[in-house]
């Protein structure tokens, strides 16, 4: 049983895009590869396309059990775009299934153009980081956005600079959240510290203490501290020590 869709605005591109059988045969520059998956870039028109293509769910009971990865992917990132968080745009996904068994499938999005993420930024030590008025205005947007985010009990679970990219205009998006999912309770608050502690694992390397301290404080909507964020603060400055 196959299930997939092509957002409407692009099925002129249906001979590539229209169904499950036409996006594995895709050709294109090779991103990333796995058992399990890989990521191809193909270009249509003067525009980029990443194809991400699943094949199974890993060994034993996964194949059965859980929602399988690539659903989860466009399911996300169609989330942020609902909650008015800035994604890549999903022109194509689905999967297919044989009997009670995940088989494969796929997601396509169109490039974010003139972009590059935090992870590079921090690699190559870019002046960026140390105009001030650009980390202030990309320190905004990621609190209003991670604050969103959290606040629908939605935690990203891998909330690295590698998935976040930034344009030359200085607008931020959030990509790559297979992972992310809704919580309550203790465990949406330790989910909520392990988004955060993701973000300061690099930031305490490449910012000051006074922008990381900024960044919290615009996360939470206020001016100063309380009780409550201290003890949050501790447990994300210490939250990946001895795992580094």
């Amino acid at each position: 049983m196959a299930g997939w869709r092509l957002e409407p605005p692009y099925a002129h591109l249906a001979a590539d895009f229209g169904t499950l059988d036409a996006v594995f045969a895709l050709q294109g520059e090779q991103l990333t590869h796995d058992l399990l998956s890989e990521v191809i870039r193909v270009e249509r028109e003067g525009v980029s396309y990443y194809v991400k293509r699943y094949r199974g769910a890993g060994k034993g009971l996964r194949r059965y059990l859980g929602k399988p990865r690539v659903k989860s992917e466009w399911q996300n990132l169609k989330r942020f775009a609902k909650w008015g968080i800035p994604t890549a745009e999903v022109v194509a996904w689905g999967l297919e299934r044989r009997g009670a068994t995940y088989d494969r499938g796929a997601m396509i999005t169109r490039e974010l153009p003139r972009t590059v993420d935090l992870a590079v930024l921090a690699q190559r030590s870019d002046p960026l980081l140390s105009d001030a008025g650009w980390v202030d205005g990309i320190s905004r947007q990621l609190a209003r956005h991670t604050r969103i985010m959290h606040d629908h009990h939605f935690t990203h679970n891998d909330l690295k600079w590698r998935n976040l990219l930034v344009d030359d205009e200085g607008k931020l998006y959030f990509i790559d959240c297979p992972n992310g999912d809704f919580w309550w309770g203790f465990m949406l608050r330790y989910r909520i510290t392990k988004d955060l502690a993701c973000l300061d694992k690099v930031a305490k390397y490449h910012l000051s203490a006074t922008q990381r301290l900024r960044f919290y404080l615009q996360y939470r909507k206020r001016a100063r501290l309380n009780a409550s964020d201290k003890r949050r603060i501790r447990h994300i400055v210490t939250f990946f020590e001895g795992r580094e």
